[in-house]
């Protein structure tokens, strides 16, 4: 994500430090605000340090996204433009030179914070989800390899133009997206009008939040529903798109924009660590399928596994290292 939105690859210290600031993000905007609900109550937050904490967050975000910009204006004014490729705030500072009364440096910084946030942690737990789950039904991961060595192969890396050619792993990121999806709680949205939801009367402008997480898991959608079944959705006839009542990005046109790009981030991830390596829990274990806390749904114990590269990956490198020579 750091390179798609610089051009250029980040510092170890800088992927820590925007890692820690995502989690941190999720785990602080997740935490239950009596403010929210009872707002002459907000006072209960301040004495908890609700408040405090958000404030704090907010100004070292703001602090390392204005850096990215900074870095990046800087950079392109002593010629860098023409040396190193373009990320997304290259594009967003070429349009702050064509309309600089709408592309300020807070649209910008705002713009950028939202791609950090919403892209990144989201794909990560959602692979790890995979992986756990894959892990712990062993038929579903030799079945997954199989169709990676007959529709690839070993001479090559997988690369995204072959997901198509893989339904069952399309299969198994779906059915991670149903069991276990990282947006559990569908970000509120506001009744636009008086309506009548689920045989419950809603009045205009009150705040609607739908639990995803429930409807992935109700009897009356599902066959089976607290089972792993990667192979429901290819029965269903659904392996190329994802409908409801499967909702991990929202439905309708409020739908999560960047749906498209996590499906073929997640496939071509997930696809990638099973084609190059071979996975056990050896010593550490059935992972252990808690769900954690916060706005997403992490593992409540992140997965330990152990993996060895497959032998046409070592062949590989040998070959690289062997041009280099």
């Amino acid at each position: 994500m750091l390179r798609s939105l610089t051009g250029a690859p980040g510092h170890g210290d800088d992927v820590r430090r925007i890692q820690g600031i995502i989690e941190e993000t999720f785990a602080v905007s997740g935490a239950p605000s009596i403010g929210d609900f009872y707002p002459a109550l907000r006072w209960i937050d301040r004495l908890r340090g609700v408040d405090a904490t958000l404030i704090r967050l907010q100004a070292r975000r703001d602090a390392l996204v204005a850096g990215l910009v900074r870095d990046k204006r800087q950079s392109r004014r002593a010629g860098g433009r023409h040396t190193e490729k373009n990320g997304a705030i290259d594009e967003l500072l070429s349009l702050q030179e064509i309309n600089p009364e709408y592309y300020t440096d807070t649209v910008i910084k705002g713009i950028v914070l939202i791609l950090l946030s919403a892209g990144t942690d989201t794909s990560a737990l959602t692979t790890e989800w995979a992986m756990a789950l894959l892990l712990t039904h062993p038929e579903a991961m030799r079945k997954v390899t199989a169709e990676l060595h007959t529709n690839v192969g070993t001479s090559r890396l997988v690369e995204e133009s072959d997901i198509a050619n893989l339904p069952y792993l399309q299969c198994v990121v779906k059915e991670t997206l149903r069991l276990c999806p990282v947006g559990p709680v569908i970000p509120a949205h506001e009744a636009m009008e008086d309506c009548t939801v689920g045989g419950f009367h809603v009045r205009r402008g009150t705040m609607i939040l739908v639990n995803a997480w429930a409807i992935h898991r109700d009897p009356k959608l599902w066959e089976a529903p607290e089972e792993f079944r990667p192979e429901r959705f290819l029965d269903a006839g659904m392996v190329t798109t994802v409908t409801a009542p499967l909702l991990p990005f929202g439905l309708g046109r409020r739908r999560c924009p960047g749906e498209g790009l996590a499906m073929r981030l997640v496939s071509l991830t997930l696809a990638a660590l099973v084609q190059c390596f071979e996975w056990d829990v050896g010593e550490c274990g059935a992972p252990d399928m808690a769900e954690g806390v916060g706005l997403s749904m992490p593992m409540a114990k992140p997965l330990a596994a152990i993996c060895q590269p497959r032998e046409f990956v070592n062949s590989m490198l040998s070959g690289i290292l062997d041009q280099h020579e």
